[in-house]
Formats: C-alpha cells, structure tokens, sequence
C-alpha cells in the first residue's frame, strides 16, 4: 500500500481541464479467454477464464502454476456463455467464502446461470472443490447472460442479469417482476443459503409463480455487462449493452433506490424508444432511471458493445483520480467519463494497444487493469513522469485534517507558480498563484468530509501532488 504522503511528480497540465490520454500495458503471460478480474483485497489479482478456471496473477507478474479453482466440468463456455463472475465475500480473510456466476453444462441453446459459493482451502492459494448453489436462474436463449457480481457497501451480494437473449428481449423479461431476467439482483449471503434484504422491493412478496421474485433490486436491464461500486463513495455504476443503435451506462447515489427501472425494453439509452408495447412505466421515461452517458453506434456490423469499469481511486495517477473508466469490444477503444460539476463529460480514444477489451479490475490500492484478447493490461497515464530525482517535496499536516491544514513549502517557496486544491471528481475549489510565503494555513471547516489533492505546479512546469483526508 502507498503511503499517505507519496508524491508524483509529472507534467504540470491542468487537473481536470485537459483530455485525458491514456496507456496500456502488458501485466503478467497471456490467459484463455480472460472475462473478468477480481481482488480479494491483497495483493493478487484473480483472473477468470470463460471456459471454468480461476487463476492467480502476483503482483510480480507471475502466474501460479496450479488454478486457484478448476469447475469447466460444471460450465458450459462458448459464445457469451461461461464462468463470467467472481466476488470475494468482504469478510473473507476469516470466511474464507467467495461467489462464482456461471452457466452450466446442460444445455448450449437453454443453459442454467448458476450462482455458487465456494471456499478457499488451507492453502490461500487454491479452492476447495464443494460447491454450494445458491440461485439457479433457466435461460431461454444462449445470450444476454449477465455475469457480474459483487458486494455493495451493504454487504449485500448484487448479481446482473441479462434479459434471457435473443434479441430485443421478445418475453419482455426485463420488466417483468415475476422474472429474474433483465434485472440487478440483491441478496444476502451471510447464511448457509442465502435471504432477501428487507429493503428489496419485493422483500415480503409470497413469491408465487406470478408475484415479484423478492431477490429483484432493479429492473429493466438488458445485458449488464459489468458493473462495480465506487469505492470512496459506494455509487453504483452499470454499463448495459445496446441493441442497435445505443450504448448506455447507468450511475446512481449509493445503490439507488429499491425497484430503480433502468428502462429496457421500453427504451434504449437516453429516451430512445424501443418497444413500449409492454409492461412499460406508466409515466413513461421519467419513470426510469436516465443513463449519465450513452454513444451511438457507428457503422454496421460490431460497431458497438460497451464493456463496464471502474472511477479510479488509486493513487499513482492523480489525474485520473474521480473519473469513471469504461471500453468497447468492437471499435476498441478506451473511454473515460469526467464529472463537470452537474454532468459528466464523456471523452473515447484509440489506446497505444488495441483489443476487443471484455473486462477491466481493481486491485486493493485502487489502481486499473483492463483485459483484452488473451492479455490482463496495466492502464496508466503517458503523461505521467516517474522521475523524481531531485524533486520539490512540501510538508502537509495535519494529515487527515479536521478544521485546517498547513502547508509548509520549505525554503524553495519561490519556485513555486501555482498551487490548487481539487476534491476526488477533479473539480478545483481552491488556487493560489504568486506564492510569496513559505507557510500556508488553510481552513477545512467548510470541506465535506473525503479525499483531496494538494496540487503545486511549479515554475519548471513539473508538478506535485498529495492526498489529503478531511474527516
């Protein structure tokens, strides 16, 4: 882990003004048909295999040689079908437990999702092989399985699924209650099976074969294809692949609000109508919950399916720091979303190493992987320059602060030609310029409580950051 006070020097660009450029780079050998990346906050990296089998990636580089779990005698893989989620429970250093979503092996047209518990073994680095199912959803079609799952801030298992596939969801399954499919699932699995939270919308229906299953959260979702909780703020962030024409992704406070209706198949992307001859809300799109950003496809054939990631909160790029992160497997490109205050920005580039990228991770420190073809890359910012011979260094105390912070520039104050302080969406709420003392008292009275960035830009156009906690 970094420390608190680590310093990275680059080039002295403005913050949150200037269009992000961003960088892959290869991290550890090449895999089979990687689709996911988890952490079980440590230092390793768990890489999940379509066909059935988890892998350890050290943060070496290195692959163990034995898998951390082998079950493609249990999965059914080709096409969007596979072993397509991994979640770690958050009490696993002592649990040992941890989730898997997969399709099995009965069928290749009608497979099963299968949601599973497993645990780790006496050795931290392979599985046992028992398997606990705890939910088993039919697919009426090989595609549009969903895949993600992950915990919430609540503790709560939340699971994505796709409508049941074909295509334009031709049983209406997104907005039907009665259906698992097309839906953001919530579940607690402290038990031995697992139960429904008492806040999920349907927590105390009969569940009849034509009541609301009670494990629905929200609604309306085509193919979730990956989604993932800030980790500073706990806002929801779910990336659904279009149909045609749209690609959408979906952003909430915390985990929004029991029952949210993401709008599929009544609409696509931002009020877009697609097919509102079903159980569509009464009140029309206002009823659903608006994409923060969508983009339209371009051309024919594979020309669009977006892949979800993550809002970075590492702390080796500040200027990724607030910005949420997200691909495309068919024009390949990498895309970044930047909050502007009221709205955010969305900006799309072709990257130094392109791929059909399908997935990307987090590790413990915050920082991105993304996954591409048969390769994990490290994303990382060009701009950044990691020589940091003969830095400027300042002093920040009280670190976390409550009221105020000093900064002490040291005797080289009068190299020093700006100095800003950004919150964790990159927004400036504080600057000075023409900098003529050697310590600054600044007041955090009036700072909601969080992640900031002092940021000296110096006269030599390099720069310095550090992080500042205001509790």
């Amino acid at each position: 882990m970094k420390t608190l006070y680590s310093i990275i020097v680059f080039c002295c660009l403005v913050f949150s003004g200037f269009s992000q450029t961003v960088e892959v780079q290869s991290f550890g050998p090449s895999f089979s048909n990687p689709v996911e990346i988890a952490n079980a906050n440590d230092n390793r990296l768990f890489i999940v295999e379509k066909a059935g089998i988890i892998k350890i990636l050290n943060s070496n580089g290195t692959v163990n040689p034995t898998p951390f779990l082998n079950i493609t005698t249990k999965v059914g893989s080709g096409g969007e079908r596979g072993l397509l989620g991994l979640a770690f429970s958050p009490d696993y250093a002592t649990s040992g437990r941890f989730y898997v979503n997969y399709t099995d092996n009965t069928s290749t047209t009608e497979p099963n999702t299968i949601i599973a518990r497993y645990t780790v073994s006496a050795n931290p680095d392979i599985a046992n092989t028992i398997e606990t199912v705890l939910l088993t959803i039919n697919q009426p079609f090989d595609n549009h399985n969903g895949g993600k799952l992950t915990f919430g801030s609540d503790n709560f298992l939340y699971v994505g699924t796709g409508d049941g596939g074909s295509g334009g969801d031709p049983g209406d399954r997104a907005q039907n209650t009665s259906n698992l499919l097309g839906k953001l699932l919530r579940i607690d699995v402290s038990g031995s099976t697992y139960s429904i939270p008492g806040t999920n919308p349907f927590s105390s229906s009969l569940n009849g074969p034509n009541d609301p299953r009670p494990e629905i959260y929200a609604i309306g979702l085509r193919n979730p294809w990956k989604f993932s909780f800030d980790k500073t703020n706990g806002d929801l962030w779910i990336a659904d692949v279009g149909q045609n024409n749209y690609e959408e992704i979906n952003s909430v406070s915390g985990s929004g609000t029991p029952g949210d209706n993401y709008g599929w198949r009544c609409y696509e992307g931002n009020n877009h109508i697609f097919n509102t001859s079903g159980s569509c809300p009464s009140g029309g799109f206002n009823e659903t919950i608006a994409p923060v950003a969508e983009y339209a496809h371009v051309g024919s054939g594979c020309s669009g399916s977006v892949t979800g990631g993550y809002v970075y909160r590492g702390s080796t790029f500040p200027s990724f720091v607030g910005k949420y992160f997200f691909a495309d497997y068919c024009t390949q490109q990498i895309g970044i979303l930047t909050y502007s205050g009221s709205s955010w920005s969305m900006s799309k580039q072709t990257p130094n190493i392109t791929q059909g990228w399908t997935s990307f991770g987090e590790d413990n420190n915050g920082e991105l992987y993304i996954v591409g073809g048969s390769n994990v890359y490290k994303i990382t910012d060009p701009n950044l320059n990691v020589d940091v011979n003969n830095q400027f260094d300042f002093k920040l105390y009280p670190n976390p602060s409550h009221n105020n912070v000093t900064i002490n520039l040291s005797s080289k104050f009068n190299s020093i030609e700006s100095i800003s302080i950004f919150n964790v969406h990159g927004q400036k709420i504080k600057g000075f310029s023409n900098q003529n003392e050697q310590i600054i008292n600044i007041s955090t009275k009036n700072y909601i409580s969080g992640i900031y960035f002092i940021e000296i830009c110096l006269n030599n156009s390099s720069k310095i950051v550090k992080k500042l906690i205001v509790n």
